[in-house]
């Protein structure tokens, strides 16, 4: 599972992605990391507010920090559909 976090680097993004890596962790999934900071790479992605998450490149998340319990909600739900 690839798993992007979005953003520029700011506190929000930075968040998300140590959030991100806490439900992973929780849920058990290996995951691989990947931050994207580069305007032009964030939206041609598709993100159109920062930060962004997604998961084997379909957005799951964008303009919010969402909680562990989220994530692993959205990740469970990815790791379901790609079963």
């Amino acid at each position: 599972m690839k798993i992007q976090i979005f953003g520029p680097g700011c506190l929000n993004c930075k968040s998300l992605e140590q959030r991100a890596k806490q439900a992973a962790a929780e849920l058990g999934l290996a995951a691989e990391f990947e931050k994207v900071t580069d305007y032009l790479q964030i939206a041609e992605s598709g993100i159109l507010r920062t930060p962004g998450l997604a998961v084997d490149g379909q957005i799951i998340s964008q303009g919010r920090v969402n909680s562990v319990e989220e994530i692993k909600t959205m990740l469970q739900k990815c790791a379901a559909e790609s079963r």
